[in-house]
């Protein structure tokens, strides 16, 4: 009798443990929470988290932005999922019932752009640097499908949506009484880098061509990525929107740990490359002594390194 009851007792927990691995359903997303902090008059951002994109925080890791004209808001960038563009969009609606006619985007990254599909509708125009519709077809479904690993069915929903609207040197947005300047750069954070100046406010929008705190990244030119910041810092501004990191700051000198960070790697690549180093070395020392300066260092830096010394091997000496 004691060995049929230990039997049955062995059965049931290995039923328990078989039903333990299996998958059940994944709980369901609580509704994200969503600031919008009214900058100067009709200027309003919200800022993200310094961390990577998860299922936990629907991807809202990127600082946004909208401004009110007179007859219509710009919204500048979107957030990292549908879901978080829908909770942008009824934070924003409880500021203004204004029409939102232009969806600016600064880049193709997914943390700016996957939130496109909230405010697509008749009269909403979206608008990028002309590398962009050439950036989002390359890599919109390898992002989709990359990201979907880490966020499930946060990003359910997602859809990419290219700009109609291109801007190859500068061009202005009207929104009735208050005038938008949008720039495009050379390749720098990416190849489709845009920003954005309000002159009312004296607010720049400026996308990730600045990170605050949050490591640098460098998914373009780290040459590139130097001079325009340097160009940047000669924008007539008040205040400042980085793409990453506190929400605003003074302007230009929001610039300086930026610039800081890009010239010590700089430097040091270069160094590491004149003794002839192998990339690997190289990239383990160049600009190590910036780690106590960043948050996501660890995640971003070795890229970072790993990219400039390709750029950087070929320059003439």
């Amino acid at each position: 009798m004691l060995n049929k009851i230990n039997i049955l007792h062995r059965a049931a927990a290995c039923a328990a443990l078989l039903l333990s691995l299996v998958p059940g359903p994944s709980p369901l997303l609580a509704q994200p929470s969503f600031t919008l902090t009214e900058l100067a008059p009709g200027v309003f951002a919200h800022q993200g988290e310094t961390s990577l994109m998860t299922r936990e925080n629907f991807g809202g890791i990127a600082n946004l932005g909208a401004v009110v004209g007179d007859d219509s808001v710009a919204v500048i960038d979107t957030g990292g999922s549908l879901i978080q563009g829908k909770a942008f969009l009824a934070a924003l609606r409880e500021k203004t019932q204004k029409p939102v006619r232009y969806v600016i985007n600064t880049h193709a990254h997914p943390d700016h752009v996957f939130g496109n599909g909230a405010f697509e509708g008749p009269g909403t125009v979206f608008v990028g640097h002309k590398n962009l519709p050439r950036a989002l077809a390359a890599r919109g479904a390898h992002y989709l499908a990359s990201f979907r690993e880490a966020m499930g069915d946060a990003l359910d929903g997602v859809t990419i949506i290219s700009p109609t609207m291109l801007v190859s040197d500068s061009s202005t947005l009207d929104l009735g009484g208050r005038s938008l300047v949008l720039q495009a750069w050379r390749t720098a954070h990416t190849d489709s880098d845009l920003t954005v100046l309000d002159p009312a406010s004296g607010t720049l929008f400026a996308g990730d061509l600045l990170f605050l705190q949050h490591v640098p990244v460098v998914d373009g030119s780290l040459l590139g990525f130097l001079d325009v910041a340097e160009k940047l810092s000669t924008i007539k501004a008040e205040r400042v929107v980085p793409g990453h990191g506190p929400l605003v700051a003074p302007w230009p000198k929001a610039l300086d740990d930026e610039r800081n960070y890009l010239t010590r790697l700089t430097a040091d690549l270069r160094a590491a490359i004149k003794k002839g180093e192998s990339v690997t070395d190289a990239t383990k020392a160049a600009g190590a002594s910036e780690q106590g300066k960043w948050r996501l260092f660890e995640n971003y830096h070795a890229r970072n390194a790993t990219a400039g010394f390709a750029e950087l091997e070929w320059e003439t000496p």
